[in-house]
């Protein structure tokens, strides 16, 4: 009888993905279930069951979520359908795939708002302005229990 072969090992794939708006805080344990929560109401229970998805960190206005091999673009899939994380308002959007953590590290660059953060008024509703490179402007209202993200352009706020 021969001995079999040792059991291999299940390949995985690290999806990275960016937090919006930046300065969201983000638990560990909350963006798991977020995450668990957004795939088994896309894909089901039997297809979460075979890609074990799992949140590596988060960091930096980044998250790793760990899944298979294969069901990565499932993954992806769902975390863009993620809109809250722990009652926050929050977005995730997907900037790479890779088959190591390290090589996402590279790719997570520094999310810091440039220096013209100040407050702008639209309508009767006040918000505070971040801006970013890029010309990329994020507008969250300001409020006790609920926050409302508008995202801008400098060219919108030049229109106005």
């Amino acid at each position: 009888m021969k001995p079999r072969p040792p059991a291999m090992r299940a390949k995985r794939r690290y999806i990275l993905a960016r937090i919006l708006p930046y300065g969201v805080a983000v638990d560990q344990r909350q963006a798991y279930f977020s995450v668990i929560e957004a795939a088994t109401s896309l894909l089901g229970d039997a297809a979460v069951g075979l890609a074990q998805p799992a949140v590596v960190f988060c960091e930096g206005g980044y998250i790793v979520v760990r899944c298979r091999r294969g069901t990565e673009k499932d993954i992806a899939t769902a975390l863009a359908t993620i809109t809250t994380i722990a009652d926050e308002r929050a977005a995730l959007r997907t900037v790479a795939t890779s088959g190591t953590i390290h090589a996402l590290r590279r790719r997570m660059r520094p999310i810091r708002p440039l220096s013209e953060a100040g407050e702008a008024q639209v309508g009767e509703t006040y918000f505070t302005v971040y801006r970013y490179p890029r010309q990329k402007v994020d507008l969250v209202e300001k409020g006790i229990k609920h926050q409302k993200s508008l995202f801008f352009t400098e060219a919108d706020l030049e229109e106005r």
